[in-house]
């Protein structure tokens, strides 16, 4: 049997300083840039798209802040709860018009996005024109809190 290459283990673990720099670089080149992220991200929302966003962009863990409780509390904790959130929003909510300005970049970890929507309310059909902020921080090629500014 052939032994183990030096830097990985025998059950094909990167092991020592150089295995784990060679698997950094791997995984790094493998995740998408902030403005890969940013721009999908848009394409999505104005496409219709964002319950696929959140499979293809957030990680498992992320956090959803709103800048005011609706009723559900402010943060939502993982992508179930990131869903349950959007699932309120379309069962409460038609939209009348939209707009979507960004992403503006703001260094290698954050971006901003400004979403501009005419709503009605289905309950009511009380009609709501907002704008709001959305900035997403990302790490490791994913988004892992968004937060909105209204």
């Amino acid at each position: 049997m052939k032994p183990p290459p030096k830097d990985k283990n025998a059950a094909g673990s990167v092991t020592g300083a150089t295995g784990r720099a060679k698997l950094a670089r791997a995984i790094m080149e493998d995740a998408m840039s902030i403005r890969e992220i940013a721009e999908q991200l848009v394409a999505g929302c104005r496409e219709g798209r964002e319950l696929a966003n959140l499979e293809k962009l957030y990680a498992p863990d992320a956090v959803s802040v709103e800048g005011a409780d609706m009723g559900n509390g402010r943060e939502a904790r993982g992508l179930e709860a990131i869903r349950a959130k959007h699932d309120w929003w379309e069962s409460e909510m038609e939209m009348l018009d939209s707009s979507i300005e960004g992403p503006m970049l703001h260094g290698e970890d954050r971006f901003a996005v400004v979403f501009n929507v005419k709503v009605r309310e289905k309950s009511s059909g009380k009609v709501t024109e907002m704008s709001e902020v959305g900035v997403y921080h990302v790490s490791d090629g994913r988004i892992v809190r968004e937060e909105f500014f209204y």
